[in-house]
């Protein structure tokens, strides 16, 4: 059985979070693990879902290159 301690948790991106300010989203922050006897550090990202523009009126375009 694979043991793993969590070593950091990611917080948000402060760029990401201006560009995305006129939509609705949610942010799952990321971590860092260590797999114990080991060496090892796996890393899950931070995650940004964006579901919708604030305003039913908005007419806002997020462009992600």
């Amino acid at each position: 059985m694979f043991e793993f301690e969590i070593i950091q948790e990611l917080k948000p991106n402060d760029e990401i979070l201006e560009i995305i300010k006129n939509y609705e989203y949610t942010v799952e922050n990321g971590i860092i693990k260590h797999l114990k006897a080991t060496n090892l550090h796996f890393i899950e990202p931070t995650e940004y879902l964006i579901t919708y523009p604030k305003s039913a009126s908005s007419k806002s375009t997020l462009w992600l290159y």
